[in-house]
């Protein structure tokens, strides 16, 4: 008469030992839960400095053909001429950002002048999108709290800053994401040089092939 785990497999009659078998088999074996299974590590790939008439329209290429999306934070005075890439952000399920109209540091301006920096850039994105901008990234990450009584915009930073406007190398600059990745992570690139262009589609490449999801950054600042 067989036994496995102390138990005489041909004595047992009643189906109520059932689930206590199965949690012996996992206790036992290691196996993951279905949640685990199927718990897919996300990624928030975001730009500043946009749009830009080269760059931004390489990048909106290179993920609508890879199915990504990602997060560009436009600078206002670079909105016009440019509006249709605005609109194609829009229209291909990018989310945008707002990055300040002219890239001023926010806590070195009066209160006032700061909104009024994040409320004409939200204003423009809006003739052209017919939506107002939700999400700010302040330049150089530097945020003015003062601000949170007058603007209702969220601001956002980063996890993984790729340094690429530095170094304009494409290797080093997809190398440093690489060695520091994780589930969640927000990715900081630019979408105003061509070193930038070609290393944040490598990056993608990359996670894509290790089974990442690229997400928006709503997506991972206001998951429960």
């Amino acid at each position: 008469m067989k036994k496995r785990f102390g138990i005489n497999i041909r004595t047992v009659r009643d189906l109520r030992i059932v689930p206590v078998l199965i949690c012996v088999l996992v206790l036992c074996f290691g196996e993951k839960t279905l949640a685990e299974e199927e718990m897919t590590p996300q990624i928030a790939l975001t730009f500043d400095d946009g749009p830009h008439p080269v760059y931004t329209a390489q990048i909106l290429d290179g993920l609508k053909e890879r199915g990504v999306k990602a997060t560009f934070f436009v600078i206002g005075k670079n909105i016009e001429g440019n509006e249709e890439l605005l609109e194609r952000m829009h229209q291909e399920g990018h989310l945008i950002g707002n990055h300040t109209y002219s890239h001023k540091k926010l806590d070195c301006i009066e209160k006032q002048a700061a909104a009024e920096e994040l409320e004409k850039t939200s204003e423009l994105v809006e003739r052209v999108t017919g939506e107002g901008t939700q999400f700010a990234r302040p330049p150089f990450g530097v945020w003015n709290k003062a601000l949170e009584y007058d603007v209702t915009m969220l601001p956002v930073m980063w996890s993984i800053d790729t340094l690429d406007w530095t170094t304009k190398n494409v290797p080093a600059t997809v190398e440093k994401v690489m060695k520091q990745v994780k589930d969640q992570d927000i990715i900081l690139f630019h979408d105003c040089y061509a070193s930038s262009a070609q290393a944040a589609l490598q990056v993608v490449d990359l996670l894509l092939d290790q089974g990442y999801e690229f997400v928006t950054v709503d997506q991972i600042i206001l998951a429960p």
